[in-house]
């Protein structure tokens, strides 16, 4: 049983969801059986990955699926979450594979949790277009069409505020583009490209449905007013931007001016009841005033005319990534939620938390694992309505623009043979969901 000097970690209440996450294009490769995403696009162009790699095959697991399916059963988990590639099912074919997929995890009993878009936009479509939602919600109906006779959870989207900062904004993601506060339609339309994914699944028979938002604290770098101000900006567009139209059924004050078409009739859809909510934690962000310069954190250059600059967070152990672990700050974003949207607010699900360190006795790796489960068990000892909890990732994989280089495992992935081992930490949390308990 894991333990913290001596006390085991807290039962979580029945029914709780104990799962692992990942995303098509990270693991499956199988890139000469799908159409093109504009990751590989993005990918092909020197210098957007930082050791040249692409996700060409990856972890191989569109043809390995059923070796990973049973390391998911050697865990123990109830849950999988994991993303349905668009570009894979307009190839025509694509659905076969999560048609296999599917059927092996039901066997196996694992629930299956798809995500229906998580970055890998098809290489001729663009967010900045509003069309763009309307063919997201046409592919929605078709991956629920095959599916939903199996699959009871569903994710429509997967953090759209990083790939709009990201990818849209400061262009070191997938689709490169440096449009900085121009890349706002981006946001809208994927909000309402949600809105729009929760009525098709709702017209397919649908009753569980979700969004993966990812959302941290806010610390301001000081308690000057400059600091303060520009850490509520921050946290406006990291956090408000995505989670208040989606249960307030309104942007933050200011903001709705500056998106495109007839914002009030899209907040109605994109405001769709949903039956849960999603958060994707790995930690606080520490912002102050802006500096004058261009300042590089986290191997991102933040451009010097953004209006707040992001600090280092100090006396902290940082991860392989140079990110910071602080545990607490998932107590306090779930209790902070609970706080600002009441109930609006539905039951909480952690989609992904994780980490990213070398090797197989990966020591750092169940520490902050043991630490984060027990802030969560707080907070739900506080009263939010906590229903699961994901690891982020069952594999090492393809980590965006930085390749290969960074390892978010369970299990350890050799990408010249891609053999599998799992990893101490694939233990400790199977040793955990065994204290745990039935999960039914």
């Amino acid at each position: 049983m894991a333990t913290d000097a001596g006390n085991p970690i807290p039962r979580f209440p029945a029914g709780f969801l104990w799962g692992v996450s990942t995303s098509a294009h990270q693991i499956e490769g199988g890139a000469d059986e799908r159409e093109p995403s504009v990751w590989d696009a993005f990918t092909a162009e020197p210098g957007r990955v930082k050791d040249g790699s692409t996700a060409a095959v990856a972890c191989d697991h569109v043809h390995r699926h059923r070796e990973d399916v049973a390391l998911l059963a050697g865990l123990g988990v109830n849950a999988y979450r994991f993303s349905v590639s668009w570009p894979r099912v307009r190839s025509g074919k694509g659905l076969d594979f999560y048609d296999r997929l599917v059927d092996d995890l039901c066997a196996a009993g694992v629930r299956p949790v798809p995500t229906l878009f998580h970055w890998d936009l098809p290489a001729d479509l663009d967010w900045l277009e509003r069309d763009t939602a309307e063919r997201f919600a046409e592919y929605v109906s078709q991956v629920a069409g095959r599916l939903g006779d199996r699959v009871t959870k569903w994710i429509t989207l997967n953090e759209p505020a990083e790939h709009t900062l990201l990818g849209h904004a400061l262009g070191v993601h997938a689709p490169g583009k440096k449009l900085l506060f121009d890349a706002l339609p981006v946001a809208h339309h994927q909000l309402l490209a949600h809105g729009l994914a929760v009525r098709a699944l709702r017209a397919a028979g649908a009753a569980d449905i979700g969004v993966a938002n990812s959302h941290g604290p806010t610390w301001a770098a000081s308690a000057e007013a400059a600091d303060v101000e520009a850490a509520d900006f921050y946290d406006l567009l990291l956090n408000r931007l995505f989670a208040d139209p989606l249960l307030l059924g309104r942007y933050p004050d200011g903001i709705g001016e500056l998106m495109p078409g007839d914002v009030e009739a899209d907040l109605k859809v994109i405001a769709e009841p949903l039956d849960w909510y999603g958060i994707n934690y790995y930690a606080p962000t520490r912002v102050g005033a802006p500096q004058g310069a261009e300042i590089e954190f986290g191997g991102v250059t933040m451009p010097a005319e953004l209006p707040f600059s992001v600090r280092e967070i100090e006396d902290r152990p940082v991860t392989d990534f140079g990110w910071p672990v602080v545990p607490e700050g998932l107590t306090e974003l779930l209790t902070a939620f609970r706080d600002r949207y009441g109930d609006r607010l539905p039951p909480v699900v952690i989609t992904e938390n994780g980490c990213s360190y070398p090797g197989v006795d990966d020591q750092d790796r169940i520490a902050y694992l043991d630490g984060h489960v027990r802030a969560l068990h707080r907070a739900v000892a506080a009263g939010v309505d906590v229903r699961g909890y994901f690891v982020w990732s069952l594999l090492d994989n393809f980590e965006w623009a930085e390749g290969y280089a960074r390892r978010f495992g369970l299990v350890h992935v050799d990408f010249g043979t891609l053999e599998r081992t799992p990893k101490a930490s694939y233990h400790w949390y199977r040793e955990l969901l065994r204290a745990q308990g039935p999960t039914t």
